[in-house]
């Protein structure tokens, strides 16, 4: 069997060049290689949410995907990004239950934003990692110190001015509607903010 790279989620941000298109940055653990892949709004949304532990009033696709698979006894042992032609990257969701196993072909995103709620690992062959990765190197300074690594979460690149003169009351009222608006990305950015004053 081939061996297989484990993967984790170094950043997510809106991709400048492919309107609402996000890249999804993965990094080689214990590596130096970055594997980027572009992703849809919907999917880069569906990690997002996971990530920031947001719950959105009704379950979305993936949450969907997980209640079903929980409901027959699945469970979602890893994920596999298995190759990358012409710029697509491949991907297998490898499944257990007490008497099957069972590999369903994904897109990346789709199968990422599985795994997170899952809490699944997520490898990728040394093909698809050799195809596709960028190396990254932590350049140091006059002073020794390393360059920070990326944000966890770059979801969005607006810059939110007003937020900070806002009450708290008010800043619960607007993050409720906004989770009801499903606007999850401003929902984040409010969320935060109640998080810098509790």
């Amino acid at each position: 069997m081939e061996k297989l790279i484990e993967l984790e989620i170094l950043g997510l941000s809106s991709n400048h060049s492919q309107s609402g298109s996000f890249t999804l940055v993965l990094g080689e653990v214990g590596g130096a290689r970055r594997l980027p892949i572009v992703i849809g709004m919907f999917e880069a949304q569906a990690i997002a949410l996971e990530i920031e532990k947001i719950i959105p009033n009704r379950p979305m696709t993936h949450d969907l995907f997980k209640s079903f698979a929980t409901g027959f006894n699945f469970d979602v042992e890893r994920i596999v990004i298995t190759d990358m032609k012409e710029g697509v990257y491949y991907a297998k969701i490898q499944c257990k239950s007490d008497q099957i196993e069972s590999e369903i072909d994904a897109r990346p995103s789709d199968a990422i934003a599985i795994a997170i709620r899952f809490g699944s690992p997520v490898f990728c062959t040394e093909k698809a990692m050799s195809e596709g990765a960028v190396e990254h190197y932590e350049v140091e300074k006059k002073d020794d110190t390393k360059e920070p690594k990326p944000s966890t979460q770059k979801f969005s690149t607006k810059k939110e001015a007003s937020l900070k003169d806002f009450s708290l009351d008010k800043l619960n009222q607007m993050l409720d509607k906004a989770i009801n608006n499903e606007d999850y990305e401003r929902a984040a950015r409010i969320r935060d903010e109640i998080n810098k004053r509790n």
